[in-house]
This record gives structure tokens, C-alpha cells and sequence, in this order.
């Protein structure tokens, strides 16, 4: 096989991928077709068996359904596994043209960060602490700069790292899992967010309320400070509105205590 014949089959997209993206675009909406497989392994210029293996990579992810005779049919929203590793992936990469996924999304942090940001400032520990507040002063550092970065990271990276660090500091094993698989979810909107001085430097401010918080064992004060750091994404993201349902704010911070799953260090 020659070199150039080599790169030719490099350069191929990957077919699950790249159906993932049209369906996160809205190209392909629930309860449409995707093209036949015939068109697929035209278009791709792979084999049939190539094509229906990306297929199934759809279907595991609940993305699609395979219908004998008709072919495969995008599932609605809530059936897709947005929590399975590679589907979380695509979402951070292909969900930023779709207005109803973004929604989803913040609307599920909306109902859970203040709550995790209540068991931080209940359970954190020194090392937790120390976590937060380095991804905070990275975010610092990263303003001070025009190309926005800071030892080797961008200011949204260290905003990612920011909220995991919280919900590593709730010290209860689901809720660290969960962070680990939603990190690609807040990216989504950590990026989406508007990047003007402005807007930074409050949303800098309402952050640094949140870890003031949380260092001073204060969870009532942690939760409604990590909702004021919501509001703030919520309206540079037009969706002021998913962070004032007055139902969402009192279950935030007339929820029960969580026990922590491992013992406080210092």
C-alpha cells in the first residue's frame, strides 16, 4: 500500500462521530431517518459492515433505533445516554448549535450545583480546599493575560476545573463520580459563556463568593452563591429564566444533609 494511499484512509472521518455531530446540530432531529446505509457507504466510502458498526456505536448510546426494513431513526432526547463517556464527549464537541440541549444542560446544573456546593461547604477538606481555590487563582491569572491562558491552561479549563473541585469536595461518591462524566456538559457552557471583561471580571466575583463559602463552612450561603454564578452563565447565555423558578431555589436550600462518604482530613 503506497503512503499517500495510507494517508488518504487516515484522513476518513470517523462515521459515529460524524453522525453525532448532525444529529447534536439538528440536522437529523428525533424521529427522522438517517440515510440509508447504501448512501452511508457511498458517502464515506467504506464497506456496509463499517457502516453498520458506527450505527450500533449510535444505538448503544440510545441515540438511534434500528427498524427492520425502514431503517434507523433518531430516538428523542431523553432517550440518549448524555451520562456514557463518549456521548458526554459528543456533547461538549457538536451541542453548541442546539439551543434545547444547552437548556437541558443548564437547567440540570441550575437544580444540582447549589446543592453540591452546600455538602462542599459541609465536607470539605484542606486538599479540597486548596483545589478550588488554585482553579480559582487560575482563573485570575488567565484574566491577566490577552490570550486568556495561564501556565499552560485557558481560563475556561481552569473554570471546568473549578466546579469539579466542588463536587469533589461534597466527599459523597456519587456526586464525585457524576462531575467526572458532566465535566464535557460544563465545558459546553463554560464556553458558550460571553467572554466580555466585564462579564468575567463579575463572574470572577461571584466565584470567589462561592469559595469564601465554602472555606467558611457557611452552606446556605454556598448554595445561593453558586446559583449567583449560575445566573450570571444563565445571562450570557440568554436562559435567565431556567435559574428563577422559585420551586428550584427552595429545594436547593431546604434539602437534607448528605453524608460524606470519606473521612475529613484536617
Amino acid at each position: 500500500m503506497s503512503a499517500s494511499s495510507t494517508s488518504t484512509r487516515r484522513a476518513r472521518p470517523d462515521i459515529a462521530d460524524a453522525l453525532a455531530e448532525a444529529i447534536f446540530a439538528g440536522e437529523y432531529a428525533p424521529g427522522d431517518f438517517l440515510p440509508r446505509e447504501v448512501d452511508l457507504c457511498e458517502r464515506f466510502e467504506v464497506s456496509r459492515s463499517t457502516v453498520r458498526s458506527a450505527l450500533q456505536v449510535l444505538v448503544a448510546a440510545g441515540m438511534i433505533t434500528r427498524i427492520s426494513g425502514q431503517g434507523s431513526r433518531v430516538q428523542p432526547l431523553e432517550g440518549w445516554h448524555l451520562l456514557d463517556p463518549r456521548v458526554s464527549g459528543w456533547l461538549a464537541r457538536f451541542a453548541h448549535p442546539n439551543p434545547v440541549i444547552q437548556r437541558e444542560v443548564f437547567a440540570f446544573r441550575v437544580a444540582v450545583e447549589p446543592f453540591v456546593a452546600r455538602l462542599a461547604a459541609e465536607h470539605a477538606t484542606a486538599a479540597d480546599l486548596l483545589a478550588i481555590e488554585t482553579a480559582y487563582e487560575g482563573m485570575i491569572e488567565a484574566l491577566a493575560n490577552d490570550d486568556l491562558r495561564f501556565d499552560g491552561k485557558s481560563h475556561d479549563e481552569y473554570d471546568v476545573a473549578f466546579h469539579e473541585a466542588i463536587f469533589t469536595a461534597s466527599h459523597n461518591l456519587v456526586w464525585a463520580q457524576i462531575s467526572h462524566v458532566l465535566k464535557p456538559a460544563i465545558a459546553l457552557l463554560v464556553e458558550r459563556s460571553n467572554h466580555s471583561a466585564d462579564r468575567l471580571n463579575d463572574s470572577m466575583d461571584r466565584h470567589r463568593r462561592v469559595m469564601e463559602a465554602i472555606r467558611l463552612r457557611q452552606p446556605q450561603e454556598a448554595a445561593r452563591a453558586a446559583l449567583a454564578v449560575l445566573e450570571r452563565t444563565g445571562q450570557d447565555l440568554g436562559l435567565e429564566g431556567v435559574t428563577r423558578s422559585p420551586a428550584t431555589i427552595e429545594t436547593t436550600f431546604d434539602a437534607p444533609e448528605f453524608p460524606a462518604t470519606r473521612q475529613q482530613e484536617g
